[in-house]
């Protein structure tokens, strides 16, 4: 044993001051009258022993009362087991919020409800002065008081990163901070790795305190997705949804429903084995045309906080196509389809408003390529666009042919010499049916099939995604990207004598491919709560750089993120205030622009988790300064801490000894106390 104020034993001279009061026996003598002196010696001798008896027990009550109140001044304590090799005025808790902390434990208590409980003691093992820094949360130094508040108002947030990330930062961050580091957490498997943990600073001690959740199924929306890349509004489409279940259990007869707006469109009851997916299917259709706020539920309990997936059905816009050339040749190719919408413009008198709202641009076989021309094709392709180029065949084009070339990025190409005797057509070889290119066109390839000719004028020395093939092994048609756009060059005309291609039925479906290529989707089916930024493509008329601030909104809930507006494309930051899932609708000035569905990040979803057993393994023997404290046996985290590395301090036993003392020697001087007694007028007699 050992005391943190050793000078205080300097009171226990105090007990020479009871031990001379009993010694000199301070006390004035009673005179007793007696009518009868035959039993005076009997009665002298009984009150003396009893005398004698209770001044000793009152002298050693207030010898142990001087000697408890010294020790209690000297604090005394039994020392730790384990030296202290940090600063214990710094404490640095990592409280996992992330949305597995729901599920429930043995108690029937959330994981979260569990940790704040073992957080909120952890002021018991430290002195008073401790100032303590939590995460996530504002990086400032707290007293108890303050720190218990914020820990008992930590709130599950969807946005949180994996605990790696956050484990790592808040090492990092807190380098001023030289105190013990408390990590409570579920500690999921698809979080955190060995190498997480390896690679932390050995000179920080760090505990480890994982908090299980009772095993059990837990089947959530893996992913939706659409057979059809292009939402009709009137038309069937085949909705597929991925169901995993993420617990420890095998879940039988689960109920799953799809939601298409208001309206129940599909029911499903599924049974999925512990850590596998099934996937179904449903056949859907959209009324409206509007987007369709559409979910899936799933009847899972008592793990629930992911039982809702929340999606948007979006009628595809039409394509925007703009031909560039001589006259319009692919307005009955491309007038055919609602899905597109055409619309011509002259080479040398093109309408530069038509090329800057455009998906698909078609520069076919001009005559000449202007410098105005070749600077606007280049910014809709820097924005996104895709410009296929057909080559003219006269040789007078190919210089500013060629310089638009170089303006895309794609190189110098070689142009091929006239030949005196006509151009020499080649066979185009048969489309590999392995190309994505050609994914869903054909529904079979027939090797006997007759494949169309060209005459190549060019060819490129920079390579490509091929597309199309002649049968010596060159380039037909190719792909190349340039700024955030695709450019698709045809090595020959599609006039003759240079090729038949347009008049093949192998011409349809590479156009109409191309153009189906150029889409690009405004925004997607759903978004992550913590993926950060979300980048939406405006249409061109739905804002400016000038407008006020575009808001979330979410019932009575609105937020205004961290936005930037560039080329029809805007960047949003999720705010940090959007914890819950589910539908919020983008609006600038009262007007509803789109809506947006978040949902949790699906790692979540996935309860499998690392036992205190299983962390020590994943240390491994040579990192001493990580270790795992286990909960339960009705021993808090505190109570450990305090027991290995502070001790076990003995000043509240003095102070109930003092107590006690005190309380014996009250009880002492008040037994036997009697009242003087009174003559009665036969004694007096």
């Amino acid at each position: 044993m050992l005391f943190t104020h050793p000078w205080f034993l300097l009171g226990l001279l105090a007990i020479v001051i009871p031990v001379a009061i009993h010694l000199f026996e301070l006390r004035r003598p009673q005179r007793i009258m007696f009518s009868n002196v035959e039993f005076i010696r009997e009665v002298k001798l009984v009150t003396a022993r009893q005398r004698r008896i209770k001044n000793l027990l009152v002298l050693l009550s207030r010898v142990g009362l001087i000697v408890a109140l010294a020790l209690l001044f000297a604090q005394p304590y039994i020392p730790a087991p384990e030296k202290i090799q940090t600063n214990n005025t710094a404490v640095r808790v990592l409280l996992d919020d992330s949305p597995s902390m729901q599920q429930t434990t043995e108690s029937e208590q959330s994981v979260l409800e569990y940790a704040i409980e073992q957080s909120v003691e952890l002021p018991l093992a430290f002195p008073p002065t401790t100032r303590y820094w939590v995460w996530p949360g504002k990086q400032e130094a707290l007293n108890a008081a303050s720190y218990r508040v914020q820990v008992e108002q930590t709130q599950i947030s969807g946005q949180g990163q994996s605990l790696a990330t956050t484990l790592l930062q808040a090492t990092q961050q807190s380098g001023r901070v030289a105190g013990p580091l408390f990590v409570f957490s579920d500690f999921q498997k698809n979080g955190l790795t060995g190498s997480a943990l390896t690679g932390l600073d050995t000179a920080q001690q760090i505990f480890l305190v994982p908090l299980a959740g009772k095993p059990g199924p837990n089947v959530f929306v893996d992913s939706v997705w659409l057979d059809d890349a292009f939402v009709r509004t009137g038309s069937d489409l085949t909705v597929r949804v991925r169901l995993r279940n993420g617990g420890q259990l095998a879940a039988e007869n689960t109920q799953i429903k799809l939601f298409i707006g208001k309206q129940q469109a599909a029911s499903f009851q599924l049974s999925i084995p512990a850590q596998k997916a099934v996937t179904t299917s449903a056949r859907v259709r959209l009324l409206s045309v509007g987007a369709q706020a559409c979910r899936v539920e799933v009847a899972d309990h008592p793990v629930d906080f992911d039982n809702a997936y929340y999606f948007t059905l979006q009628p595809a816009q039409q394509i925007r196509i703009t031909e560039v050339g001589n006259e319009a040749q692919l307005g009955a190719l491309y007038t055919n389809e609602p899905l597109f919408s055409y619309q011509f413009t002259p080479a040398q008198a093109a309408d530069y408003r038509k090329l800057a709202t455009a998906n698909l641009l078609v520069l076919r076989e001009a005559a000449a390529v202007g410098a105005g021309l070749r600077e606007n094709l280049r910014r809709a392709v820097q924005q996104g666009a895709t410009l296929v180029i057909v080559p003219a065949g006269s040789t007078n084009s190919r210089e500013s042919y060629g310089q638009l070339f170089k303006e895309l990025g794609l190189g110098t190409v070689q142009w091929q010499p006239n030949s005196s005797t006509g151009p020499v057509l080649q066979d185009i070889a048969l489309p590999s049916a392995q190309n994505p290119f050609f994914r869903d066109v054909f529904a079979g390839v027939n090797p006997r099939a007759g494949m169309p000719k060209a005459a190549p004028v060019l060819r490129w020395a920079r390579s490509g995604t091929e597309v199309l093939r002649l049968r010596d092994g060159e380039g037909y048609l190719a792909g190349f990207p340039s700024g955030k756009g695709q450019v698709y060059v045809f090595t020959a005309p599609f006039s003759a004598p240079y090729s038949d291609f347009a008049q093949h039925p192998l011409f349809v479906p590479v156009l109409y491919r191309l153009a189906m290529q150029s889409y690009q989707q405004e925004q997607q089916p759903a978004y992550r709560l913590n993926q950060g930024v979300v980048n939406l493509r405006l249409p061109k008329a739905a804002g400016s750089e000038n407008e006020p601030a575009y808001r979330l909104v979410q019932d009575s809930l609105t937020y205004i993120p961290v936005q930037q507006l560039v080329n029809g494309v805007l960047r949003l930051e999720v705010p940090p205030g959007m914890r819950r899932p589910g539908f919020y609708t983008l609006q600038i000035n009262g007007k509803t622009l789109a809506t947006l569905a978040f949902n949790l990040d699906k790692r979540e979803s996935d309860l499998r988790s690392y036992s205190a057993s299983e962390l020590r393994q994943l240390i491994g023997p040579n990192r001493p300064n990580i270790q795992v404290y286990e909960t339960g046996q009705n021993q808090t985290v505190a109570a450990r801490y305090k027991a290995q590395r502070v001790g076990v301090p003995l000043w509240q036993y003095c102070l109930w000894a003092a107590l006690g003392f005190l309380l014996l020697e009250g009880l002492l001087l008040r037994w036997n106390r009697r009242a003087a007694p009174v003559a009665s007028p036969a004694m007096a007699a």
